[in-house]
């Protein structure tokens, strides 16, 4: 009876009980920046000016809450006081890659004095170093190869950032790069458009309303010609880190995710800097014990030595007028606690706080320092390939361009781009290391030469090494005796 109770309340339950999958939604969000407003914000911060900064998040709508954006109560002002710290990230992690960078290595003896000429007058680790900090802040960039042999009697590179390059993608793939160059000419602004593409230079003058004009009407523009040349090659490389969410096809900013903790970073160093202020000792004066000059009159409050609150004479029975001197507890640890979690989260996935200099543990040794500058190894790893695909072509074209401009022959060539190692183990470590697997018999001389020095020392140099230490280890190359293949006859003169 039990048993068909149950089933039939069940059944009953399935009657009633009606499932409809949902309805589809439509989700409009408005983004709160353009694409040519976002670099702006990014350049903002690399240029670390807190008044600028200011003036900057006041005009963008939905930052009224933010730190930099916000507008204290009249007579509540404090100060606003930007850390550096974005600025001190690129500046940090351009340096490094670009002073890696190590001499190009060609195949050709003659390939590499031409590139030696060409390097003295464009500084290609100059350029490099350029092209990386202007990525890392806009998200990415265009190297630009021209020719005028009024300046230069060989390709003149340079780097354009995101906010001065369109891209033309056909299927993806880059067709066309367009560098977009401003003048101002009698007052109004101009801005010249150079189409790159596979075999062609083309330009188009427009002012600030998108209205085409001749390029005579410009003096700088006066004397530029389309180009065409036999070549399926572009003077022009795009460069990019990371790629962007919002904007298919284009790189994103190391800055893009961080702002907000940029932001939250700069609000709990103002807020620790304003309680240091607020809680500056008080003394409290009565009003008999003033200091006074020769002649009996009270001195003035100085600011730096002599800063004080006069309080009245105590009148009653038991007067006991006697300075007073107040120091407001401030509480250091949360707000160190807060500024370090506000760091953590501003360098968390791009670099070691280690490689910046912080040192948040001075009883870590060297290999936990290692282990601290992981994030700092991932993050060049990341640009170094980038570079490594992009600077052999870069290098290609460069060649390219100079043997288009003389009408000679277009020349293949292989130039080898290397960084130096970051974050290596000491030499003392390494050669505990190279010492032991000498000792088990895992390695030659020859190898644990090149394992100590690598680049540092040249081939030559660790050859004549090798060979000293083969030496002073009693180590003599002898030649082998000559074997007696006569078989007529024996040693002792015999048959």
């Amino acid at each position: 009876m039990f048993d068909r109770i149950k089933t039939s309340i069940v059944d009953k339950l399935r009657g009633f009980l009606k499932i409809y999958p949902a309805a589809d939604q439509q989700i409009s969000i408005r983004e709160n920046m353009s694409f040519d407003m976002n670099i702006a914000v990014n350049k903002l911060w690399y240029r670390g000016d807190s008044y600028e900064l200011s003036q900057a998040y006041r005009q963008i709508s939905g930052m009224s809450c933010s730190f930099w954006g916000s507008v204290p109560t009249h007579g509540l002002e404090i100060r606003k006081i930007h850390t550096g710290l974005p600025k001190t990230m690129v500046n940090i992690l351009s340096g490094m890659i670009a002073d890696d960078l190590q001499d190009l290595k060609f195949q050709s003896e003659s390939d590499k004095l031409l590139w030696d000429d060409m390097d003295k007058e464009n500084h290609l680790k100059d350029v490099v170093k350029q092209a990386i900090s202007q990525t890392l802040v806009t998200g990415d960039g265009a190297f630009k190869i021209s020719i005028d042999s009024e300046i230069s009697a060989f390709p003149i590179l340079a780097f354009y950032e995101a906010d001065h390059i369109d891209l033309h993608r056909e299927h993806g793939r880059i067709q066309e790069i367009i560098f977009k160059t401003p003048y101002i000419h009698n007052d109004r602004l101009y801005i010249l458009y150079e189409h790159y593409g596979n075999g062609y230079v083309t330009y188009e003058l427009k002012d600030s309303y998108g209205k085409l004009h001749d390029l005579s009407d410009l003096p700088q523009t006066a004397e530029l010609e389309p180009v065409r040349w036999n070549g399926d090659f572009m003077l022009a490389e795009y460069v990019q880190f990371y790629s962007s969410e919002k904007q298919k096809g284009r790189g994103q900013s190391i800055f893009d995710a961080k702002r907000d903790n940029f932001d939250a970073l700069d609000e709990a160093w103002s807020q620790w800097m304003d309680a240091l202020r607020q809680g500056r000792s008080k003394t409290y004066i009565p009003e008999c014990l003033l200091p006074r000059d020769e002649n009996g009159l009270l001195l003035s409050g100085n600011a730096f030595d002599n800063r004080f609150i006069k309080i009245g004479n105590d009148t009653s029975e038991t007067a006991q007028n006697k300075i007073d001197v107040e120091q407001p507890a401030i509480p250091h640890d949360s707000y160190l606690s807060t500024y370090v979690t506000a760091l953590d989260l501003c360098l968390q996935g791009i670099v070691s706080p280690s490689t910046l200099g912080i040192d948040t543990k001075k009883l870590d040794n060297a290999e936990a320092q290692r282990e601290k500058e992981k994030t700092t190894l991932y993050t060049r790893q990341t640009i170094v390939n980038a570079l490594q695909n992009v600077l052999p072509r870069l290098i290609q074209k460069i060649f390219y361009a100079y043997h288009t401009a003389l009408k000679l022959p277009l020349k293949e060539m292989t130039a080898d781009v290397t960084f130096g190692e970051y974050a290596n183990p000491s030499f003392e470590s390494q050669v505990e290391t190279v010492s032991k697997a000498r000792q088990g018999g895992f390695m030659s001389i020859n190898a644990s030469l090149d394992e100590l020095y690598g680049d540092t020392k040249t081939d030559v140099w660790k050859a004549e090494e090798a060979e000293r230490i083969r030496k002073e280890q009693g180590v003599v190359d002898m030649d082998e005796p000559a074997l007696d293949m006569n078989f007529g006859g024996s040693m002792y003169g015999g048959v």
